[in-house]
């Protein structure tokens, strides 16, 4: 798992205010996941019930970000492609995750240089998650 650290001593997840901003980020997440039209299709592949879905994405978010291990602890390596592998995740379903994220980190997160590089980082793992046949990360070179 990437750490995603400013100058290798205090952590994103320190800076932008440890584990209530990870809270609310993703609880916008969802939100914007419930509310927006764009959103219709990956919000049909989850749960009626978010819960244990918010919950899952709190931990692993804030162990990304450099908080603490508890998601490794206790799920192991995260493997997302493997526990999304039973979903059909192409570049639309990206867009609509990157646009809950986006509209998320927008309203969440102050600073404009972390906001901007996780946009950034996010936007490489969401499109690293696709797995749809034109994915170029699967094509043989």
């Amino acid at each position: 798992m990437t750490t995603t650290t400013i100058d290798n001593t205090v952590s994103i997840y320190d800076r932008i205010g440890g584990f209530d901003t990870v809270d609310r980020l993703v609880e916008t997440f969802y939100r914007n996941m419930d509310e927006l039209p764009e959103a219709r299709g990956i919000r049909a592949v989850h749960a009626d019930d978010l819960g244990p879905t918010r919950a899952i994405l709190k931990v692993y978010l804030a162990e990304w970000l450099g908080g603490p291990k508890d998601y490794s602890a206790k799920k192991g390596h995260p493997r997302l492609r493997m526990r999304h592998s039973h979903l059909r995740i192409g570049p639309a379903e990206r867009d609509a995750w990157m646009l809950c994220m986006n509209g998320a980190l927008d309203a969440t997160i102050e600073d404009v240089g972390i906001r901007e590089g996780l946009r950034e980082n996010l936007a490489k793992l969401a499109d690293w998650m696709r797995n749809d046949p034109d994915n170029a990360h699967d094509k043989r070179q």
